[in-house]
């Protein structure tokens, strides 16, 4: 049996558990008498990886006094076509089949039936490639389950309604691709004490990271750092996450080397190389190379903003220097207990001048604190830096928004308030009570795709500042593009995973910016119709 090279004792080790080799030797040497099923590898010996027999040393062979494994909970993050489904599937096996546990229940779960037997697949091809388990292990193809007849132990693919069916008495789970549940329901059900009567119950969870920070692979993806990076201490949960860190140059070979431990051997460079290449030039397929090459948490799977692109438009943004100057609002009212967004838009004064952008945000200040812990956005150092304000109580207070907004005209020149009709209309009145000029802005296509594209235009060509305004930028970076067949788009508030409400805002404002400019009448559509990207 080959020897892992640099075999090192897991950090995660319990003062009173202990390493055995033997244990190790034999869960490592089971998964090794299985075969490869898949493309040039098939047939050929399950050879582990160095990254891979280290989980298994480390999950098989470190116990507690009492002999039973220490760990019954592995999260195992890692880019795609690293070996997971194999792994998987060999890890399953080894529960169901070589772990000594009569009556084993062993089951395969993922977001839906049809994911959750691509791992079953590989582990019944490997059961037939085996001769010693072939005798031994009866296939039911069609219910996706196999029964290992010496002990009557069965490894299963559960269905996605398997979370309103209690009474499991679990001894294995393995979960692929755990960022893709729809919820937590399944994930409860099954590693919630549904292996109390186990004395060594494992609970295998493998994926590559998701976009979700809402989900339980998030959630569970947090306890891993936190356990990595010495903030909590849990003895049972054994964490691995191979990944490329944000700051991190995603474009760098030594980057892609460090966050796919299998790089060379189940992925050719050459591969990984088309796939930056073609984000380079593709803006829309930097996140899906980030989530699924470099195995970063990332806002959506296709980012709209190429956000190196927007931060090279910090140019500063004054206020005073602004003063007096023509401009034009754009007011996104979301609802009373969320975020409210007013931006304003100064069209440039020359051919030298850019569209200038200042933004405005409130919360309501009771749920400040609430907000910060549930979503994991900064909301309380926004308000210190005063990105963002806040109205007293539980709702926002659209009087206090009034009254800011009514400073805001006696300091600058604003032409017209673009607004999203829905839940605006007290609002609507009491400003044009005000004096304003508030007109009506479409959410559809027909009305957001032209600005929304000019916001693009304007971005790449260095034509706008924000001055890296914090909370707009979030919210520019959280833009989930809809598309329709003739091929305009608009920002997508369902599908964005968080806020863009600011985004918004800046897009009606800068629309009524472009079309009217500092002169009446002037508007850049007019002079050469609609941008087509």
């Amino acid at each position: 049996m080959r020897k892992l090279k640099k075999y090192k004792t897991t950090a995660f080790m319990s003062k009173d558990s202990y390493y055995d080799k033997a244990s190790a030797d034999y869960a490592v040497s089971f998964i090794e008498a299985l075969s490869h099923t898949k493309g040039s590898w098939a047939g050929t010996s399950f050879e582990l990886i160095d990254w891979q027999e280290q989980i298994i040393r480390d999950l098989f062979g470190v116990l507690k006094p009492n002999g039973f494994r220490q760990f019954n909970t592995a999260y195992v993050e890692i880019p795609k076509k690293m070996g997971k489904s194999e792994l998987a599937a060999a890890i399953a096996l080894l529960l169901t089949c070589g772990d000594g546990e009569e009556r084993a229940e062993v089951y395969g779960c993922a977001a839906d039936r049809q994911q959750a037997s691509i791992v079953f697949e590989v582990a019944a091809d490997m059961v037939r490639m085996c001769p010693a388990l072939s005798r031994r292990v009866k296939l039911l193809a069609s219910t996706k389950r196999l029964v290992y007849l010496p002990t009557n132990s069965f490894y299963q693919v559960l269905s996605a309604e398997a979370y309103s069916k209690h009474g499991f008495n679990i001894h294995g789970v393995v979960f692929d691709e755990l960022h893709t549940q729809p919820n937590r329901k399944l994930f409860d059900v099954m590693t919630k004490g549904s292996g109390d009567a186990r004395m060594q119950p494992l609970y295998f969870l493998i994926t590559t990271a998701g976009t979700d920070t809402q989900s339980i692979c998030y959630e569970t993806h947090q306890k891993a750092v936190d356990i990595l990076e010495g903030r909590k201490r849990d003895p049972t949960f054994y964490p691995v996450i191979y990944g490329a860190k944000e700051e991190e140059d995603w474009t760098d070979p030594k980057v892609w080397k460090k966050a796919n431990p299998s790089l060379g051997i189940t992925v050719g460079l050459d591969k990984v190389k088309a796939a930056c290449e073609s984000a380079k030039q593709n803006p829309a397929e930097e996140n899906s190379f980030r989530q699924l090459r470099l195995n970063q948490w990332v806002k959506q799977a296709i980012r709209w903003m190429p956000m190196m692109k927007w931060d090279a438009c910090s140019f500063k943004v004054s206020e005073e220097e602004l003063e007096g100057r023509i401009c034009y609002g754009g007011l996104d009212l979301s609802s009373t207990t969320d975020i409210t967004a007013f931006v304003l838009v100064f069209p440039p004064i020359d051919e030298n001048d850019k569209f200038s952008i200042l933004p405005y945000f409130w919360i309501p200040e009771e749920t400040i604190d609430l907000r910060v812990k549930r979503d994991h956005v900064p909301y309380d150092v926004w308000k210190k830096q005063d990105f963002l304000q806040t109205t007293e109580g539980n709702v926002v207070h659209y009087g206090f928004i009034e009254t800011f907004i009514e400073k805001l005209g006696e300091k600058f020149n604003i032409r017209e308030i673009a607004f999203d009709r829905w839940g605006a209309v007290q609002m609507v009145q009491n400003l044009e009570g005000m004096g304003f000029t508030v007109v009506p802005f479409g959410q559809g296509f027909k009305d957001m795709s032209p600005p929304t594209k000019e916001l693009m235009k304007l971005t790449l060509e260095q034509k706008i500042a924000h001055g890296g305004h914090p909370v707009l930028r979030w919210m520019m970076d959280n833009i989930f593009i809809r598309t329709d067949p003739a091929g305009n788009i608009k920002a997508d508030k369902e599908k964005s995973t968080e806020k863009i409400d600011g985004a918004v805002a800046t897009i009606m404002a800068l629309d009524r910016a472009i079309r009217c400019g500092n002169e009446a009448g002037a508007s850049v559509y007019n002079e050469r119709g609609l941008l087509i990207l």
